[in-house]
């Protein structure tokens, strides 16, 4: 995507916001997973929406003012010479304002700061933050404790929706997103084929989702844009599938439910087949349907 994409959604997004209000969204956090080792970061799909950057701990922080104007700004993590060595190089405010159109890039550290300065210069009476979680039980994110210190230190502030106004600005896509569905379409596609050119009976299921990861590979580094679904047999019957344990048997259904990413666009495709490639007659006469297809 192009910068201008980035910064038309900012637009839209500060059009559908009050007049004296501001707006705080955040990419997320690693999680811990062992040691000195932490699961893969996802960035969250609204900030990059908004930023086109996929880096952890940044935020975008942004203030209407009554006359309709904005400020903008972003927070990302310092320049760290031993963090980098470890895990890569981090995202610089050059970059992030080439990708974003964002000028006023600062340090995360300064976020709580100008924040607590904002909140309480009188000029604001709301905040826009997205709350979403997909069940209560889901841990907190940046968000949700940005919200227990605005309940305790600035009570005044009204909370606004933004993950409602975000998801009908997403809704809508524009052409350039569909581009991208197409591209990560396709690419999905290989992947789908992949599998079903080299099914057969007594292959493991853990063997298919290498089959579709590297015709993925051969487009980039993005990959799934989501953990693969791939089952045959009994597993079929587990919706939420990631063990790749199971082995076909001659009349198993192949299931998959899978999706590439392109340029922070996903995919979400399902498909069956018989793991040996023949369609009995009523495979034949369901899949006129199109139950198998």
């Amino acid at each position: 995507m192009q910068r201008a994409y980035y910064v038309g959604n900012r637009e839209r997004l500060y059009q559908r916001m009050d007049a004296g209000s501001l707006l705080a969204i955040f990419s997320g956090e690693e999680l811990w997973k062992t040691g000195d080792e932490s699961y893969p970061f996802f960035a969250d799909r609204n900030f990059v929406y908004l930023t086109g950057l996929k880096c952890k701990s940044a935020v975008l922080l942004a203030a209407k003012n009554q006359d309709g104007s904005v400020r903008e700004r972003l927070y990302l993590l310092p320049p760290d010479a031993l963090a980098e060595r470890w895990t890569g190089v981090r995202v610089r405010p050059e970059e992030a304002e080439a990708v974003s159109g964002v000028s006023d890039v600062r340090t995360v550290q300064a976020f709580e700061r100008d924040f607590s300065a904002l909140a309480a210069g009188g000029h604001y009476g709301k905040i826009y933050l997205d709350l979403y979680r997909f069940t209560p039980e889901q841990p907190d994110r940046p968000s949700h404790r940005l919200l227990g210190r605005i309940q305790k230190d600035f009570a005044y502030l009204a909370i606004g929706n933004a993950e409602d106004i975000l998801r009908s600005l997403r809704l809508i896509k524009q052409p350039c997103e569909i581009e991208a569905l197409r591209r990560a379409e396709a690419i999905t596609r290989e992947g789908i084929l992949a599998m079903m050119r080299a099914s057969r009976p007594g292959k493991y299921e853990y063997q298919y989702k290498a089959d579709f990861d590297y015709a993925l590979s051969q487009h980039g580094p993005d990959g799934p844009g989501f953990p693969s679904i791939i089952s045959c047999g009994k597993n079929n019957f587990c919706i939420h599938y990631y063990s790749y344990t199971g082995r076909a048997q001659d009349g198993d259904m192949i299931l998959n439910d899978v999706g590439a990413q392109y340029d922070c666009m996903i995919t979400d495709v399902s498909r069956a087949w018989p793991c040996n490639g023949k369609f009995s007659e009523r495979q034949h006469r369901d899949s006129a349907w199109g139950m198998w297809i």
